[in-house]
């Protein structure tokens, strides 16, 4: 891969030129490069779903990099764009580390590469029925603590299931 320095010749090209590639980069830099061959290239089931999904990932980046706010802040210094942001967040969902009842109310502790978006407890009976539900306040952070006051803890046999959501729709689910 060559690199061009400032070079009146090349300063507006981008583009292909027989076997090579010309691209510009986010910082303005421009490298020169071998154009790929795809012509031979044979995907398993595999990869032809992760392109499936690659492809809802980005369609949800083009739209959430124009709309969300955060996406370009985070972006903001960086070589990434804010598409590059939202499409990360499309791949990461967001993890919950720790759910725990503290004096009659349920803290828990989620993160996300971006920002957790919202954070929903559900108190379940003995049997896995909806006793009630209720969205948690927490941080607009991308990792914190949530926490609910819920008007009923689960008996004996009952249980918390817990959701985190990020900005891109992603889901996580924990039942304790």
């Amino acid at each position: 891969m060559a690199r061009v320095r400032s070079n009146p010749i090349v300063e507006g090209l981008s583009g292909g030129l027989d076997n090579l590639m010309f691209r510009r980069l986010h910082d303005g830099r421009i490298i020169l490069c071998a154009k790929p061959d795809f012509s031979r290239r044979k995907l398993s089931e595999g990869q032809q779903a992760h392109h499936r999904r690659f492809r809802q990932g980005a369609a949800h980046a083009r739209e959430a990099a124009q709309t969300e706010p955060v996406y370009a802040e985070l972006a903001a210094g960086t070589m990434k764009t804010a598409y590059n942001i939202a499409l990360a967040d499309w791949f990461h969902p967001p993890v919950i580390y720790e759910v725990e009842l503290d004096e009659g109310r349920v803290r828990v502790y989620a993160s996300d590469n971006v920002r957790v978006a919202g954070v929903r407890v559900s108190v379940l009976d003995e049997e896995g029925r909806l006793v009630e539900q209720g969205e948690a306040t927490g941080p607009a952070a991308a990792a914190g603590w949530w926490a609910y006051t819920p008007g009923r803890l689960p008996g004996a046999g009952g249980k918390l299931a817990v959701e985190a959501r990020d900005l891109a729709g992603n889901v996580t689910r924990v039942e304790k």
